[in-house]
């Protein structure tokens, strides 16, 4: 693995061109993301995660998804189910704390069950963003509450279902996305809470889940803490808050560098989060041009980042046998309860 660049990347259908193979082949990335555009049927998708791995000679090379449940998710009917959002499961634990964690675990473990039959062994998931009144709605129901203790807890429980199911979890969007008041995908939100404030509700659930093994960064600015970056290209943030008061020290990943709320072209983008303290840059649409300039400013996985990565994947066991059909008919009796 040592040979393999410090990116994440997609790819544009649902099948490996020639172009795509040849560059992966060339390039190496360490890991791949799905989207929907990429999912037709379940034995296309194993095809193409199969042609994923091959085309890097990694068959242990990860591959990602957004699979959250609610607006979220990118296998559907038939392949999945449609899963409820975070604060429907909230809502389970606004009535019954218990009944509340063990949804949010059998819905991971679900996922898991559903996500390995189709070859995928990631999925960026739980979301431990604590949202605010006046927020934007890039986070809204994808939040589990807005109690932080709550977002720790359902985000623990969530967590431990993927794990269970031999699926990494990855935390995001850290230091906390939920007081954005603009959506990043299309500008760069600016936080001005202060920083006692920042530590007691946004850091918080970050903090009691510091062990997990990978976290995706928050694509904003904290006016207290760096005025001229956002989280994912500032090295303050990363190295003082993710890392030193939060104490993350699993993999660490950008948000997508599509975004717009970073500046630059590509490869300026690229160096920004590595230089800052990111471990691997997350390009997710699937565009050529653009990943050629991230590959091309992207260095091969090494030191700390190096010994993270394989931190993470040795952790894809699976740590229980659950029966499917009892798990889903458990959640599906607790999901009524708030339907």
């Amino acid at each position: 693995m040592s040979e393999s660049k410090a990116m994440i990347l997609g790819c544009a259908g649902t099948e490996l061109s020639a172009e795509e193979d040849a560059f992966f082949r060339r390039e190496k990335p360490w890991g791949f993301i799905l989207f929907a555009r990429n999912v037709a049927d379940t034995p296309q998708v194993l095809r193409l995660v199969s042609d994923l791995r091959a085309s890097v000679g990694r068959p242990d090379a990860p591959v990602f998804v957004d699979q959250e449940g609610g607006r979220v998710q990118r296998l559907r009917p038939p392949l999945a189910p449609d899963y409820p959002s975070a604060g429907a499961l909230g809502a389970i634990h606004a009535a019954d704390r218990e009944a509340g964690l063990r949804a949010a675990w059998l819905m991971s473990r679900l996922h898991a069950f559903d996500l390995a039959r189709h070859g995928i062994d990631a999925d960026c998931l739980p979301v431990l963003d604590v949202p605010v009144d006046g927020a934007d709605d890039v986070i809204g129901k994808r939040a589990y509450a807005k109690d932080p203790a709550v977002v720790a807890a359902m985000g623990r429980a969530a967590a431990d279902g993927l794990l269970a199911g031999g699926v990494l979890p990855v935390m995001k969007h850290v230091p906390g996305h939920g007081r954005a008041r603009c959506d990043s995908h299309k500008a760069l939100p600016i936080v001005d809470a202060s920083l006692e404030v920042l530590r007691a509700f946004d850091f918080a659930p970050f903090a009691a889940l510091s062990d997990l093994p990978m976290a995706m960064t928050a694509h904003i600015v904290y006016r207290q803490i760096d005025p001229d970056n956002p989280a994912t290209t500032s090295a303050r943030v990363i190295g003082d808050i993710i890392r030193g008061e939060i104490g993350f020290d699993g993999l660490l990943m950008s948000d997508d560098v599509s975004m717009k709320a970073l500046s630059g072209d590509f490869s300026q983008k690229a160096r920004a989060i590595l230089a800052a303290g990111c471990d691997v840059v997350l390009h997710c649409n699937g565009v050529m041009d653009e990943m050629g300039a991230v590959a091309a400013a992207t260095p091969e996985l090494a030191g700390r980042a190096l010994e993270r990565a394989r931190r993470t994947l040795d952790l894809r066991a699976r740590t229980a046998n659950e029966d499917e059909k009892r798990v889903r008919a458990e959640f599906d009796d607790l999901a009524r309860s708030v339907a």
